[in-house]
């Protein structure tokens, strides 16, 4: 693992205080990272997170850190007590390889966001738990969920609003890595436009900045690919662990739900899975006779850093 300074500590700023609304101004099709915790759901637009990264908040009681890597388009909510003790966490302005590092403002130990474990410091060792959430759209989220609310533009300063390392006027309608999602490249370097990283294809089919899901359960841990399931009709279902998950590839984004022994056929819309004498939403798990699949924690990044964390092998191809 490559850990470098990259841009000063704090340049990019985390939201310590978000505040909720019920409207957002963006487009239907931006991205939301969507959570649910008791009876509380709340959305964390990924165009405001593209300048700050991480969000601490606290959802029916739970203190969460609601993380973003643009490099890695690494998207994880992880409950963030350890040992009982809430943690505050901000961007180092490090990278572990092309990840974002964290660092909690407790005891300044370094934590990988992709794996939530900390990397360096007092707490090296510890791990965070990931908690069920989802990667959607705007659509998505408010047409599944009209009571729930959408974090409000945190407004200030970010490295990530202009070409240099200091912090400038964040303005959220710009999106400072559309280039970069668009490009074949990856890594830093790529985004800079200083050369990126190599990927030697040992994947067939799958593509450095393919999105994956990233499942963990006793000790096993899988991406599945997006494509794959696109490729498998839009559900697969499978077992990590003892775990049985089945796993959407939807309008709105990849989803997993622990499987509780259906067979699910596509309709052929992106969106509802048949099974058991009626139909489901693939990015809600909700059935049309009441019926909810209980969503899974899970990790979505691009397919490079799923590599870099767990190696080649830990791919489901089919």
């Amino acid at each position: 693992m490559n850990v470098r300074q990259v841009i000063p500590r704090d340049a990019i700023p985390s939201v310590d205080d978000p505040s909720f609304t019920d409207t957002y101004d963006g487009p239907d099709d931006d991205e939301v990272i969507s959570l649910t915790v008791g009876d509380e759901t709340r959305a964390y637009p990924i165009r405001y997170l593209h300048y700050h990264e991480i969000v601490n908040d606290s959802v029916a009681g739970v203190p969460v850190a609601v993380t973003w890597c643009p490099l890695c388009g690494s998207a994880v909510v992880y409950d963030r007590r350890v040992d009982g003790q809430a943690l505050e966490f901000g961007v180092s302005g490090k990278l572990a390889d092309d990840d974002l590092v964290m660092y909690d403002r407790e005891t300044e130990s370094e934590w990988k966001q992709s794996l939530g474990e900390c990397i360096a410091g007092e707490l090296e060792g510890n791990s965070l738990s990931v908690l069920p959430a989802a990667m959607t759209t705007w659509h998505a989220f408010s047409d599944a969920t009209p009571d729930g609310l959408v974090m409000r533009p945190p407004g200030g300063a970010s490295e990530a609003a202009g070409d240099g390392d200091d912090p400038e006027p964040i303005d959220y309608d710009l999106e400072p890595y559309e280039q970069y999602f668009e490009m074949d490249g990856f890594g830093l370097g790529a985004h800079r436009g200083t050369g990126g990283r190599d990927w030697d294809g040992a994947l067939d089919g799958i593509e450095p900045k393919s999105v994956v899901l990233g499942l963990e359960f006793d000790g096993e841990s899988v991406g599945v690919p997006l494509t794959v399931v696109d490729d498998a009709g839009g559900v697969v279902t499978l077992d990590v662990g003892e775990e049985s998950v089945v796993v959407f590839a939807t309008d709105a984004g990849i989803h997993a739900f622990s499987n509780p022994a259906l067979e699910f056929d596509p309709v052929g819309d992106r969106r509802t899975f048949h099974a058991d004498g009626t139909d489901w939403n693939g990015a809600t798990g909700t059935a049309a006779d009441g019926r909810s699949l209980q969503r899974v924690p899970a990790r979505r990044l691009f397919a490079f850093a799923w590599r870099d964390d767990h190696g080649t092998d830990a791919f489901y191809l089919g």
